[in-house]
């Protein structure tokens, strides 16, 4: 009897499982660094045991690189089954109908009705707000890291809370031999505070008026740009920060080489890792003249490319990944905050290092800011229009003046072609 009630058992087990027989899946992950990588390993291994037929490779992209290779691996017909997808590049790879549909599995997931709703506005952002392509696992809302031994050696009495307080602050932690106020992020994901402080001084987050013009040329958003070259210009930012991306800027944090740091918290895991509580802190953003501040919020997610042969299990490797237990474990590791109704209460997130983030997102100054990722030209102008154009500018290539209305012209007319469609 205890044969057959084994044997009964294990067909039962395999009736409720899905049968992916000997299926092999590629997983790209783009956002690449050793903790995440390892944290990804992780929950990869763990699905990997409980679906012993199925076998991830998991292939990890370096982000600098991560925006071509991607398109390569694409355009050549060697997409991978799942994808680390970033909010910049999602309504892209949708419209170009490259992406599958998730809508129905969401629904059809035990995890699906745990997801906030700004989760789900989050994965339906790139479709238009009415098709889901992709899980989100996270979100990224910048706050504003400062250290304290800097500010009281520099005579600074208090952080900022106003974008004048900032660049003052800014300038007395730079008549510091060696020291400089701000870890400007020149290089390979500089848009968001572009993007940031140009609304910040603008008093909106609104990207286009109702004729469907860019507001980023308009005069005080040119204010916003202006302030960010006068940082690196003025030297109250490293000279190398120009081609400083999100590891530089970290590190010259937490080896106090600047006083400032605008980031999300997945900065905070390696500077916990290397400053002590007691010197360092996390605030909302400076707010601007209108007395609102519009820190950029962002997300990624996972994502299944069409042209997989094993939708069924790419899409039970996303939910997976994406449980709540799972998207626990990788907010906490990775440095996001999660995506599941009532994560909130997880002790972890209730400590002073996360107040800044969570003040910005329940007082009313704090606005923060979605980019249009809805536009399908928005991942060419996040990852290459910006960065280039940027660098020349604080090189003093460009004015202010002259780098908005490039911006400016781009935007309206990939807003004119998003119009099109509607």
């Amino acid at each position: 009897m205890k044969k057959i009630l084994m044997a009964l058992t294990a067909t039962v087990a395999m009736i409720a499982a899905p049968a992916f027989a000997d299926t092999k899946l590629r997983l790209v992950e783009v956002i690449t660094s050793p903790e995440r990588t390892k944290t990804l390993m992780t929950m990869v291994d763990s699905y990997e045991a409980a679906h012993p037929d199925v076998d991830v490779e998991v292939i990890s992209l370096p982000w600098g690189q991560a925006f071509e290779k991607l398109a390569v691996m694409v355009s050549s017909g060697d997409a991978p089954d799942v994808v680390e997808m970033p909010d910049s590049w999602v309504a892209s790879y949708a419209a170009a109908g490259q992406l599958m549909d998730l809508e129905d599995r969401i629904k059809g997931w035990s995890g699906g009705a745990t997801l906030t709703d700004k989760t789900m506005k989050m994965a339906r952002y790139g479709g238009h707000g009415e098709t889901a392509y992709l899980v989100p696992y996270g979100f990224y809302l910048r706050a504003m890291f400062y250290n304290k031994k800097l500010l009281a050696e520099a005579g600074v009495d208090a952080p900022p809370k106003t974008m004048d307080e900032f660049m003052a602050a800014s300038a007395a932690v730079s008549e510091l031999p060696g020291k400089s106020g701000y870890c400007l992020r020149g290089s390979r994901g500089g848009t968001n505070g572009w993007i940031m402080f140009a609304a910040t001084m603008n008093g909106t987050n609104e990207f286009f008026t109702e004729d469907g013009q860019s507001r980023l040329n308009e005069p005080d958003s040119i204010k916003g740009i202006q302030f960010l070259l006068d940082m690196y210009q003025k030297g109250y930012a490293p000279k190398d920060s120009v081609n400083w991306g999100f590891n530089e800027i970290v590190a010259g944090f937490y080896s106090g080489t600047c006083a400032f740091l605008d980031q999300d918290p997945d900065a905070l895991i390696a500077i916990a890792e290397r400053m002590s509580a007691d010197d360092f802190a996390v605030i909302p953003m400076p707010v601007g003249p209108s007395g609102k501040a519009f820190p950029t919020i962002g997300y990624a997610g996972w994502s299944v490319f069409n042209s997989t042969e094993a939708k069924d299990a790419s899409w039970d490797l996303v939910a997976h990944l994406s449980s709540p237990e799972n998207n626990a474990i990788w907010s906490k590791r990775v440095g996001v905050i999660p995506v599941h109704k009532g994560a909130d209460q997880d002790p972890h997130f209730k400590t002073e290092q996360f107040a800044g983030w969570f003040t910005e997102l329940n007082n009313a100054e704090y606005v923060p800011t979605i980019m249009p990722s809805y536009l399908e030209q928005w991942g060419y102008f996040s990852d290459q229009l910006v960065l280039e154009t940027s660098q020349e500018a604080l090189l003093g290539e460009h004015t202010a003046e002259e780098l908005a209305n490039m911006w400016a012209e781009y935007l309206t007319e990939a807003h004119a072609e998003w119009m099109k469609t509607q």
